[in-house]
């Protein structure tokens, strides 16, 4: 039997995990991240905080299972988040700014009347938004006092997660093309740093990591785990896409974590979307060209449920959601948009605020339960049908993972409202696994044909809803969308 692993740093937690030839995981250990909220539109993680996340991690699994018997380690992260540290000390310079974080709207707002640069930003594949890294590059530049004297000094590092991870690890400063996609500074066509957006910004070139491929030796060991290469590196969605193993075009997979994220394989073709999406790469092995995807990002799906337990109370604990939502037999006309941070794909529309209409002097908790679910099911209805416009043909079923589909009724509502069958896989953890078999697939030089055939469901949901009803249901949805962009 082989073995191989992977550390997973996530928005909410990080955890090591360890999966077999046979593809069972055999070990894991998770720690959560604490979310640190200084101002409103602040979202910040501790850097230090997370890398020592991922040595205990690592030390945990450790006690419980022989390193030394691994093959190969990946590293797969939460995309766009920020960190700005020391090349001469390693030390963070401040707190790395969350994907989710979006006090730089006045920079996207500046950035959008550049003229000039507009092309260029094109060719990024992504619209100009706070959900990327540029803008949080530039408000460190601007706004942090040790960011700037390191700048001055040619001490100063960038990075995303995966960047920092590394250079704790390995010493060097590195990442990988599907992290590198999610910067707003990277050419999809050349697949390097955009020479204009830099030096426009007078962002230093040496505080940018060296781009290097998905599937590629980034060290031959760690100070863990000797003679344990790590051999692969995708941003979290890409390795949730590997994890499904969509690898011929059009195979598609949806996450519901903290958020949602639809991807589906374009295989060497970049595709522009016409509806909202965005062009990102899937993933790259060494000396091949890049396989790309289309994505549809949902800022808040998962979160919104921690919303009802934390912030309102509803709820005790995120599973007793789909209890307190049976309670009724529909949503009572009460519908809820949960643009904490503004829209996502599709709208792209970053002054949208949280907003629940319909209610009633009948309205009860069990009503809003269950509108807080469906607006997830909602708002991945909406990706499926851009998904359909873009790339011209109808998605008949959807490969899905995260910690929301053991919410039954959440699974079987994305069913009906899309009109598509839905499938979960055996494995949990799809993205930790798929960041490991890319690793395990490459040091073996494994073609990815070979690993296809092992794909096994869970559960299968298939729609049973009323046509009629269906666009009840979404006619009243997107009144509710458009109060929610026009709430002032």
């Amino acid at each position: 039997m082989e073995y191989y692993g992977a550390i997973d740093q996530g928005t909410t937690s990080t955890r090591f995990a360890i999966f077999d030839s046979e593809e069972n995981q055999v070990a894991i250990h998770q720690i959560e991240i604490e979310q640190i909220y200084p101002e409103p539109d602040y979202v910040e993680h501790n850097p230090d905080e997370i890398w020592k996340s991922v040595s205990t991690c690592i030390s945990e699994v450790g006690k419980k299972f022989d390193l030394s018997k691994l093959s190969s380690i990946g590293i797969t992260n939460q995309r766009e988040t920020t960190v700005a540290w020391s090349k001469s000390t390693g030390k963070p310079l401040y707190n790395a700014i969350v994907w989710q974080d979006t006090r730089t709207q006045d920079i996207c707002d500046e950035i959008v009347k550049i003229d000039e640069l507009q092309s260029d930003f094109k060719n990024t594949g992504l619209p100009v938004a706070t959900y990327f890294s540029l803008s949080k590059i530039l408000w460190l530049l601007r706004n942090v006092d040790n960011v700037k004297v390191a700048a001055e000094n040619q001490d100063l590092c960038f990075g995303t997660i995966d960047s920092w991870i590394l250079f704790k690890l390995t010493g060097k400063h590195l990442t990988d093309v599907t992290n590198a996609s999610r910067t707003l500074i990277f050419d999809l066509q050349t697949l390097s740093w955009n020479p204009k957006i830099i030096e426009y910004f007078d962002i230093p070139k040496s505080s940018l990591p060296e781009i290097k491929p998905s599937m590629y030796c980034f060290a031959e060991d760690t100070p863990f785990i000797e003679n344990v290469p790590i051999t692969a590196v995708l941003g979290d969605q890409q390795a949730s896409l590997f994890g499904h193993k969509a690898f011929k075009v059009g195979e598609s997979k949806n996450t519901y974590g903290t958020g949602c994220f639809f991807l589906v394989n374009t295989g060497n073709e970049i595709i522009s979307s016409n509806n909202g999406l965005i062009s990102t790469v899937g993933y790259q092995i060494e000396d091949q060209p890049p396989v790309f995807a289309l994505e549809g990002s949902v800022a808040v799906a998962g979160s919104s449920i921690q919303w009802l337990r934390d912030n309102i109370g509803l709820i005790d604990s995120s599973s007793d959601i789909e209890k307190l939502a049976l309670l009724v037999k529909d949503n009572g006309g009460v519908y809820f948009v949960p643009a904490f941070s503004g829209l996502f794909s599709p709208h792209w529309d970053p002054t949208a605020r949280g907003t629940i209409v319909g209610m009633s002097g009948h309205t009860n908790k069990s009503h809003i339960a269950r509108a807080v679910l469906e607006s997830v099911g909602f708002q991945n209805y909406e990706l499926t049908k851009a998904f359909e416009l873009d790339l011209n043909f109808k998605l008949s079923s959807l490969s899905v993972d995260g910690g929301m589909t053991a919410n039954n009724l959440l699974m079987q509502f994305q069913a009906d409202i899309s009109d598509i069958k839905i499938h979960s896989l055996k494995i949990k953890e799809v993205t930790a696994f798929g960041a490991a078999l890319a690793s395990f697939s490459f040091i073996n030089q494994k073609p990815l044909v070979s690993i296809v055939n092992k794909v096994s469901r869970s559960k299968t949901w298939s729609p049973n809803m009323n046509g009629k009803l269906r666009e009840n249901y979404l006619s009243r949805w997107n009144k509710a969308i458009e109060k929610a962009k026009n709430w002032m």
